[in-house]
């Protein structure tokens, strides 16, 4: 899958394009794959690695916060299986906003997901991680815990909750994709 970069914020989508350049004048090919994803992937991708005690609590919290979009957006999409893959739930990753995208590199016409493998003597998910910072982008694999190297955001902070209020960020969302 090739994400759409015009869904992105434009001063984003520019930093990228300027950033998947110079990525590519050092050799490496790296394909935006998740762009924006709406609340409701967001809410797959969050319950797939928890428990039911867990997922029902995180309801009931957003509910009792008067945050009920987003419990929908967990609620709703069912029960699901699959490994941990990000600490957002849906409302709060920078790819609801259109700030966030993956990549994957591209060797020989292939997604390589390895963060060691060197070809030439480099890494494209670091190169794209140092690269990153002259673009003043956030990448991902710099991150000091859960470091996800496909990932880049135009912002610094983590959280769309360290910029909006809980009840903004349900409005946002509700109102972009409800």
């Amino acid at each position: 899958m090739a994400a759409d970069l015009n869904e992105l914020v434009a001063e984003f989508r520019d930093k990228v394009t300027v950033l998947l350049s110079a990525c590519a004048k050092k050799g490496v090919t790296m394909r935006p794959s998740t762009g924006l994803r709406d609340p409701l992937e967001q809410g797959r991708l969050w319950r797939q690695s928890r428990s039911i005690e867990e997922i029902s609590e995180k309801i009931k919290s957003l509910k009792l916060q008067k945050a009920p979009f987003l419990a929908h957006c967990i609620e709703s999409v069912g029960p699901q299986d699959g490994k941990h893959v990000t600490n957002a739930i849906p409302g709060l990753s920078w790819h609801q906003w259109g700030e966030a995208l993956d990549c994957f590199w591209l060797l020989d016409g292939k997604a390589e997901w390895s963060t060691k493998r060197l070809v030439g003597g480099q890494n494209g998910y670091q190169v794209m991680a140092n690269l990153a910072e002259s673009v003043k982008l956030d990448a991902g694999g710099h991150w000091p815990t859960f470091k996800d190297w496909p990932h880049l955001q135009l912002q610094k902070v983590g959280s769309p909750l360290q910029v909006h209020d809980l009840a903004a960020i349900n409005k946002a969302m509700e109102q972009r994709f409800g």
